[in-house]
């Protein structure tokens, strides 16, 4: 953090880079930011032997854990400096970008997001109020400086003086025994982590620490209660991406089950149709918004204006998510516009499907996606994990789905996997399962012989 505070002194903007990405990636990051120093670990500096640095504006590598110098395909690689007597700052507006955040592309390139000093600040004041988080909180984060979600948490202690912690990773076998050294009362969880520290044999430590609440976007609703049963910490839902802010979310007391919350003060929220006109309340369509306040959301895509005015266009940001608005204003959501599965005439939910397929008692988790059939058109796929000394064959699944789904939902294709496609943050990468599609292990069901109900 003391490299991130140092570009925001200076006004020079940080790009962090996934760990996991390869030298052709990295040179993207690189040569798309214009960058002239990388900081890296020197446990990670293997993977920049295959760099290729013709035509970067890269000046110097600083290495950290390292001292001395090396050549490194013609960069001169040094240790990092120590710390000497203080910079003269840069004057810094609010507009100004403190962070070039790298979405990961799917259909192409992967977008810069250009996040101003303004948005940060705003990101830890919305997601602090609603996690109610004052000076005598510790704040353990086991996600990656590389994402939004771990630089919003520094951002919650900076702006109300709680502590800090980052771990190296998130274990599901160290992460009790974290907290509780660390003496945590907020943490932080995606989606997939809760089904994975739930899936885990229950222990002691489960309750022995002193954490109150956990901010838990995406988990799947059903988890909640079992999760606060087991743990005894709340699981807080909520609504933001990198581009934009905690838009929509509250305080747990006023958590609807299910739900993302209700627009928050100073963010407006619509649900509407393919010409950006407001569905009618309760039905799905895509989530737009916008701020009150002042570069509270990021300013654009780096070097990408048409990318910008399409994501921003009628001034409102466009989220790629499908969501409903219920008649009280509390928002739900229904699935990624690009990972909803057109059957036959009817819009699946790959969410839904989801949940059902979670409830299932010898299931870890699943992921659920589109695949092409012999007739050009979407059928339901799940991708399934099986938890530990547990077994399920195609057909218990398929009647276990029938009375729970309508008939145009129930998969046609599943798979049984070891694990799925994952970021270093425990999201799960569909768009891998998608390119993949049907493999000679898919069960078929319809090559099976088996017909389901029309109801």
């Amino acid at each position: 953090m003391q490299l991130f505070l140092g570009c925001a002194w200076l006004g020079a903007p940080a790009v962090p880079i996934n760990i996991s990405a390869k030298a052709p990636q990295v040179r993207y990051y690189l040569e798309d930011a214009g960058a002239r120093l990388l900081v890296i670990e020197h446990a990670l500096l293997a993977g920049l032997r295959d760099l290729d640095v013709s035509g970067l504006a890269l000046d110097c590598i600083w290495i950290v854990g390292e001292r001395g110098s090396i050549g490194l395909n013609g960069i001169k690689c040094v240790a990092l400096p120590d710390l000497g007597p203080a910079a003269a700052s840069t004057t810094v507006r609010p507009s100004d970008t403190v962070a070039i955040m790298y979405t990961s592309g799917t259909t192409g390139p992967s977008k810069g997001v250009c996040c101003p000093h303004a948005q940060m600040y705003w990101w830890g004041v919305n997601t602090a109020d609603v996690l109610e988080i004052d000076a005598n909180d510790v704040l353990s984060t086991t996600l990656p400086l590389f994402h939004t979600n771990a630089l919003n948490c520094f951002a919650q202690a900076l702006v109300t003086g709680a502590t800090q912690i980052v771990e190296p990773r998130f274990s599901a076998s160290r992460f009790w025994s974290t907290l509780i050294a660390r003496r945590a009362t907020v943490t932080y969880l995606l989606g997939a982590m809760v089904p994975i520290l739930l899936s885990r044999d229950p222990s002691p430590e489960e309750k022995r620490h002193t954490v109150r609440i956990a901010l838990g976007p995406g988990a799947p609703a059903k988890l909640h209660e079992e999760f606060f049963e087991r743990t005894g910490i709340r699981l807080l839902e909520a609504y933001g991406s990198t581009e934009t802010n905690l838009a929509i979310g509250g305080v747990i007391r006023d958590q609807r089950n299910g739900t993302m919350g209700r627009v928050r003060p100073g963010f407006q929220a619509l649900v509407v149709g393919p010409d950006d006109i407001a569905v009618a309340s309760g039905e799905p369509g895509e989530l737009v918004l916008r701020a009150d306040e002042a570069f509270s959301f990021a300013t654009g895509y780096f070097g990408m204006p048409e990318k910008t005015v399409e994501a921003w266009r009628n001034l409102w940001f466009h989220t790629g998510d499908r969501v409903a608005c219920d008649e009280d204003g509390y928002f739900r959501f229904v699935d990624r516009m690009k990972d909803s599965i057109r059957r036959r005439g009817e819009n699946v939910s790959s969410y839904e499907v989801e949940q059902v397929l979670h409830s299932h008692p010898a299931i870890e988790i699943a992921a659920v996606f589109p695949a092409r059939s012999e007739l050009a058109e979407d059928e339901v796929m799940a991708a399934v994990v099986i938890r530990a000394g547990e077994k399920l064959s195609p057909e218990e699944l398929l009647n276990f789905c029938e009375p729970r789904l309508p008939y145009f939902a129930v998969p046609r294709f599943i798979e049984f996997v070891d694990d799925l496609p994952r970021t270093e943050s425990g999201k799960v990468q569909k768009f891998k399962l998608r390119e993949r599609g049907v493999t000679t292990a898919t069960w078929n069901r319809e090559a099976a012989g088996l017909r389901l109900k029309r109801s």
